[in-house]
């Protein structure tokens, strides 16, 4: 394997009229592809693909974690949101956690970083509601593969071992997820029996045998063991949330997010902060274009970092925020001839690691599905013989008493995975269905991808294809990743207006995330898709 891992090839966008998917594992693909096959829909698919990729990818996502849904409902046109994010444990308070030694952030694998995982929710939720096929025939494909086992693809096995030395070696059961204490090599088969039983748990009891069977006593006995406080009644009380999405629009789309307590709200006020400006007329990747993109996010961010929490134990001024009056105030504090070094919150109320995978049918219904465990395995704890990780959401809560992200009792944390959706402005039809995954890479994602389809008239494979940006979450420096492939001219440049600019190449390039997009043309029904060059995935044709 190069340790330079150059973009040499290059990927043409696929065409299906059939249905599609697109995942992080050709594996996993195909898993979704097989589903849509048998007569499932967009739905059933996904659920597939993502337990599919909680075998082929589990560093990244599984069962342990959290998810959410958007799905475009072909017949009545209507978007619908799940948030299958979990709560805390209710004996976790702020006065616990500071009585442990704890005073900046829940560190990442510590058992109290651990919220009650809300994936296996979500994906009952969505087959039970919204799709075509039984449970057990949807799980069938990703038993299997955990079962016989599976060749382990390149990016999936490096990220594999280095968890399996750094995080795995020294977590609770942590050796249970590798070979003999180490990661799989590439093309080496990994099996998982333990995570089949899970499934089959899963698949013959549905989402009880998950929260109230022996599955949720290994999680919690597992726990428990390494110093937590999640209960019994936290795993049997957990349940998603069916929620109203949030939109704006931008150019000819709607774009659609799903509400707080994720970061789709920051995509799409950095959309309504770019709609003031003609894009187009400004060259990809110049100078003048990142710049303002890159305003545009830190505007963003600035907002959302203080706002977004729960909306069940913070009020959180969405209208407000989304309102295009509100994008042209913050406008104006984007300086072309220099970065803003003094970007705060705003003021809305003055008038008033992860998978991310794409699925349309061939009836137009899209799902548009991101499953994660945060970082690499997560929290590194495997509850005893079930073949996942536990995922470690809770670190992204403040300890900050006053924030509205707070640390509390049954309390949904800030989350970062956000799957997206577009619409057309004019008659409501489904324009794509896309997702940038990748911590809070996500929405500079979002905002990337849609403005090179928009404002460039990039097809998928193109607009994945094209460099990217990715701002760090230190807002008062303005420090900002930029890919190989952006000139080093542009670089300079980009400096001299102010920003700390940081080259990345090679394996780094994970920072820019990885995506998946499916366009679906409204007067053939041609669906036209394109799979991220930095993963080991794919966009797969149902025949």
């Amino acid at each position: 394997m190069t340790p330079t891992l150059p973009f040499h090839s290059r990927r043409s966008p696929v065409y299906s009229l059939h249905g599609m998917v697109a995942s992080s594992q050709p594996l996993a693909t195909a898993a979704g592809v097989s589903i849509l096959a048998q007569g499932g829909n967009a739905a059933d698919a996904a659920v597939a693909t993502a337990a599919a990729l909680n075998v082929t990818e589990p560093a990244s996502t599984g069962i342990g974690g959290d998810a959410f849904m958007l799905y475009y409902e072909a017949k009545t046109g209507i978007v619908h949101a799940l948030n299958g994010s979990g709560r805390t444990p209710q004996a976790l308070t702020l006065e616990r956690i500071q009585a442990a030694g704890i005073q900046q952030q829940i560190p990442d694998h510590h058992p109290y970083a651990v919220t009650v995982p809300g994936a296996c929710a979500a994906w009952c939720d969505t087959v039970q509601t919204l799709g075509k096929l039984c449970l057990p025939q949807v799980l069938a494909p990703a038993i299997r593969l955990a079962e016989e086992g599976f060749p382990v693809s390149p990016l999936s096995a490096r990220s594999w071992r280095t968890a399996a030395e750094q995080v795995l070696a020294s977590s609770p059961n942590g050796a249970e997820l590798t070979l003999h204490g180490r990661g799989p090599a590439d093309g080496e088969l990994f099996r998982n029996p333990a995570l089949a039983q899970t499934f089959r748990q899963v698949a013959e009891g549905g989402k009880a045998a998950f929260y109230q069977g022996t599955i949720a006593e290994k999680i919690m006995d597992t726990l428990q063991k390494a110093g937590g406080c999640m209960s019994e009644d936290d795993l049997a009380t957990h349940q998603s949330t069916w929620e109203l999405p949030i939109s704006t629009s931008y150019r000819d789309w709607r774009i659609w997010e799903c509400p707080p307590n994720g970061q789709g709200l920051t995509a799409l006020i950095a959309l309504n902060i770019l709609e003031g400006f003609d894009l187009s007329e400004l060259p990809a990747l110049s100078t003048q274009r990142l710049h303002i993109e890159i305003e545009a996010m830190r505007l963003a961010f600035a907002d959302t970092r203080r706002f977004i929490a729960d909306p069940e134990h913070a009020s959180i001024p969405v209208d407000e925020l989304l309102s295009k009056a509100y994008a042209a105030q913050r406008r104006k504090e984007i300086f072309l001839e220099r970065t803003n070094p003094d970007i705060q919150t705003g003021n809305p109320l003055a008038k008033s690691d992860t998978v991310y995978l794409s699925v349309v049918d061939g009836e137009g219904n899209a799902c548009s599905f991101i499953n994660s465990l945060y970082m690499g395995f997560g929290s590194g704890i495997v509850p005893s013989g079930s073949g996942f990780a536990l995922h470690n959401r809770g670190c992204n809560f403040s300890l900050e008493e006053t924030h509205p992200n707070c640390a509390a009792p049954m309390k949904r944390p800030y989350h970062t995975i956000i799957p997206a959706l577009a619409t057309r402005v004019r008659d409501g039809s489904l324009a794509a269905c896309f997702g940038v995954m990748g911590g809070f890479m996500q929405p500079q994602g979002h905002m990337q991808v849609v403005s090179a389809l928009l404002d460039d008239q990039l097809n998928p494979q193109a607009a994945l294809d094209q460099p990217r940006f990715c701002i760090q979450q230190d807002l008062a420096h303005s420090e900002v990743l930029l890919e190989d492939g952006i000139a080093l001219e542009t670089m300079a440049q980009l400096a001299e207006l102010g920003h700390r600019v940081t080259p990345v190449n090679g394996y780094r390039r994970g920072a820019f995330g990885r995506g998946q997009i499916i366009l679906r043309d409204s007067d053939s029904g041609v669906l036209i898709a394109g799979s991220d060059p930095r993963g080991d995935g794919c966009a797969m044709p149902v025949v």
